[in-house]
């Protein structure tokens, strides 16, 4: 990495780093005033624990968050009557063609709204201290330490916050001259505060039994508490203080520090949350005792060790990956974002910001990154907080494995093994089909029915499509991993049982094809020909696409594991009888059966592309005909406004590298700045007047933006597929490409010079020079052989490093 030293010097000024490293952080976030508000605040992050630190310096708020504090309980969300409304929504569309009565007549298969993510509380402290200058906060996306730092008193102040995994802990250190604060916690939710002794405070709340989601309006009582065990979890935060020096003392409901030279403070939590299909009924006692055996394990700790031992275990996976895209721009990270276009390494910035997030939020054993990741204030947070899987949720791993943060994505598998328990059941009460199903909403019940109680939209309420395509990210890590054993003992057992549902749900058409119905195409409508908005129809074309997907992946498997060989015919059977992809009257891919208008021409979902990206199956080399007509419906997308949100904007990026149009796709990168990044590289999706805080446009950012520079399907890798002008020179490394292998490329003036390729085990791949390219030189074991070719089969000895050079 270069960065210019001497610049960052004057610009910055030598007081704001006195407290600071002693020369450019180039992965870090930083800002020279607090955050304004909650989406301005940096995120700290172990997965299970989170926060938001607002960085104030006469007052500063940490806004904390328990990945498994959820509202509710497991109950049944199925609806009997399902099963006895399907024939007539699927007569009203096959044979009457009567879409908009089928669309009504489908809320009356929908159920009660899933459940929400909840505030876990706030970490306050209150300073008393002179004048401030010389400002600075920041979060180090290398060692995952968020720090404040100022003068004051003619004296340094630092302050430095990290979420441990080791040791499941927040922490936070304050240092300077004779501190005097008081420390207290609060909860927007039913808590009662008490103190242990001269160091310890401890929040006891209690979560809802009941939370409505935040678009249901006019509703009597959309948050519902009881005091009973298990209606709600109840939940605990516990803190202990350490100080050098001053006096340290308890005063009811907060801690007073006066004349300290530094203050630790160790904080845990510990909540009802026992599994999915349990009851969270833990009392408030069992809850403290596993609290304080938390902070048992960490009590005797120093910060020093602390610290090491977390900054350890982050940089072992944040430092898998590099990206130099050019010289480190010193300013505020709020203004680099207005000057996006003329800083290329603001993309790399975002580029491991999103693996930070990721790492933060998705741990094993724990809970999947959910809406906003794991940080949310909110007692009725947007859209729940939940797992929204007819996008967002799968976005949100887009990157798990190219980024090479394979182990990130086990939180997601575990959410979908969950699924196919709750979702079998909604399979055969619902709709009396085979495997398991799941639709839009989940929560961490792992609710696999619609909601909607009747009046939902069932552009979003009832498309059922969500376990085909979560399968698919089963399938992508055993592309990545070539994991033999988790392909057979728990990634084929779930996909086979997402393919019986959909072998199930397929219907004949009365034209000898096979066809989804009722079918959606998630949360956009359509205008049939009399004029009318519906949004059921049948075998929309990202049904088909998701279902020949998973279809053709659990035959491959079931071939691989020499297992299921009459079920793998079955599907085959189906394939060759699934209704056709179909190009319109403009020469777009349709989005459903009929030719239809859409109701929103620029609709931020993107569905019917899915094929080309996050799929494979339609690429320009092998189905040109069909890649064009995507081409086209993207360029009509664009055209009426589409990508007007921060995840849709990251899909369309992604979609132009999987096309190879690398200016493009930067452009879109730079619109997704512009219109849909915060001063703290959050991504914004708009409601109403103001903009909210969704996880799902980080992650997906950085996919593409992996995608742009290494793609590798169908058994061939390319490199610097989607290259930008703006990233004329670079280097890379880290990246994992399917079939075992992790890549680095160096590229100058737009062009590559070196390749370096590690095989995980043996194989062989094909690789494809960049466009105008050739591979010149293969070096493997100090040997250099001469080639010139621009696609070159090669094989790999496990562990074998390869070098290519390019001209």
């Amino acid at each position: 990495m270069r960065t210019s030293r001497r610049t960052f010097l004057s610009t910055i000024g030598a007081g704001a780093l006195t407290w600071a490293a002693s020369d450019a952080k180039p992965w870090a976030l930083w800002f020279n005033k607090p955050a304004d508000q909650w989406t301005d605040a940096l995120p700290v992050g172990n997965g299970n624990l989170g926060a938001m630190i607002f960085g104030g310096f006469d007052a500063e708020r940490l806004q904390l968050n328990d990945s498994s504090l959820w509202s509710g309980s497991p109950k049944d969300w199925n609806n009997p009557e399902a099963k006895r409304h399907l024939p007539e929504v699927r007569r009203l569309v096959l044979q009457d063609k009567n879409y908009a009565a089928a669309t009504e007549l489908t809320k009356k298969m929908q159920g009660p709204y899933n459940q929400s993510y909840q505030p876990l509380g706030n970490l306050l402290l209150k300073f008393t201290q002179s004048a401030v200058k010389e400002y600075r906060r920041e979060l180090d996306l290398d060692t995952a330490v968020a720090a404040v730092g100022y003068e004051s008193g003619g004296s340094t102040h630092r302050r430095e916050v990290f979420a441990s995994a080791p040791h499941q802990c927040l922490v936070v250190r304050l240092s300077g001259e004779k501190l005097r604060l008081t420390v207290s916690l609060d909860c927007p939710l039913p808590f009662q505060v008490t103190t242990e002794g001269s160091n310890t405070l401890v929040l006891r709340g209690k979560a809802p039994k009941h939370v409505d989601p935040n678009y249901v309006r006019n509703t009597k009582e959309p948050v519902i508490h009881s005091q009973i065990d298990g209606e709600g979890m109840r939940f605990e935060i516990r803190l202990s203080a350490i100080t050098e020096s001053g006096t340290l003392r308890a005063n009811g409901t907060h801690l007073t520090i006066e004349g300290a030279k530094a203050v630790t403070l160790l904080l845990v939590s510990a909540t009802g949350f026992r599994d999915f299909d349990k009851s969270p009924d833990l009392s408030a006692d069992k809850i403290t005792i596993i609290a304080k055996r938390k902070m048992a394990s960490v009590a005797g700790r120093n910060y020093a060790d602390l610290r090491r031992e977390h900054i350890a275990d982050h940089q072992h996976f944040f430092r898998r990956v590099t990206l130099d895209l050019g010289l480190l721009d010193p300013a505020p990270t709020n203004e680099r974002i207005k000057n996006a276009k003329a800083d290329p390494q603001l993309a790399a910035l975002y580029f491991q910001y999103g693996r930070y997030l990721l790492i933060a939020s998705s741990r094993p054993g724990g809970q999947p990154a959910n809406l906003q990741g794991m940080w949310s204030d909110l007692v009725r947070p947007p859209w729940s907080s939940n797992w929204t899987v007819n996008i967002n949720a799968e976005m949100n791993y887009w990157h798990a494995e190219t980024t090479n943060l394979t182990e990130m994505h086990q939180p997601l598998f575990h959410l979908i093994e969950g699924l196919s328990v709750t979702g079998a059941k909604t399979a055969d009460v619902n709709y009396g089909a085979r495997g398991w199903v799941t639709h839009h909403n989940v929560d961490i019940w792992r609710h696999s029915a619609p909601v909607g109680m009747g009046t939902g939209d069932p552009t979003w309420a009832n498309w059922p499509m969500a376990g085909p395509w979560l399968c698919q990210h089963l399938w992508e890590h055993y592309l990545f991993s070539g994991d033999v054993e988790f392909l057979k003992k728990q990634a084929y057992p779930l996909m086979k049982g997402a393919a019986e549902f959909c072998l199930d749900w397929l219907v004949e058409d009365g034209q000898e094809h096979l066809v989804t119905c009722p079918s959606i195409s998630p949360e956009n409508p359509f205008v049939t020909a009399k004029g009318e908005r519906a949004a059921v129809s049948a075998a929309s074309t990202m049904d088909l696409q998701l279902i020949r997907n998973l279809f053709l992946h659990v035959i491959t498997a079931a071939d691989k594991l020499n297992h299921d060989e009459e079920f793998s015919e079955s599907l085959q059977t189906a394939l060759v009888k699934l209704f056709p992809l179909k190009i319109g009257k403009r020469g777009q891919l349709q989005e459903w059966w009929e030719d239809f208008d859409e109701k929103e021409p620029g609709h931020r979902h993107v569905s019917h592309m899915f094929a080309v990206y996050p799929g494979e199956e339609i690429t320009m080399s092998r189905t040109p005909e069909l890649a064009k007509a995507v081409r086209k419906s993207l360029e009509l997308r664009l055209s009426a406004g589409g990508g007007y949100t921060g995840w849709s904007r990251a899909w369309i990026t992604g979609l132009l590298a999987r096309f190879g149009e690398g200016a493009k796709a930067h452009e879109s990168l730079l619109a997704l700045f512009k219109d849909s990044t915060g001063p703290n590289l959050f991504d914004t999706h708009p409601s109403g007047q103001s903009s909210i805080f969704q996880i799902d446009g980080n992650f997906g950012g950085t996919a593409a933006i992996a995608e742009m520079l290494l793609q590798s399907h169908n058994e061939e890798i390319e490199f610097l597929p989607a290259l930008p002008p703006a990233w004329s020179t670079g280097k890379v490394t880290g990246l994992r490409a399917r079939g075992g292998f992790q890549i680095g490329i160096i590229w100058k003036d737009g062009k590559a010079t070196t390749a370096t390729l590690k095989a995980r085990a043996a194989a062989e791949s094909q690789l494809r020079a960049p466009a105008g390219q050739k591979i010149s030189e293969v070096v493997r074991g100090g040997v250099v052989q001469r080639v010139n070719a621009a696609v070159l089969p090669l094989m790999f000895r496990a562990g074998e490093i390869v070098e290519l050079r390019f001209v």
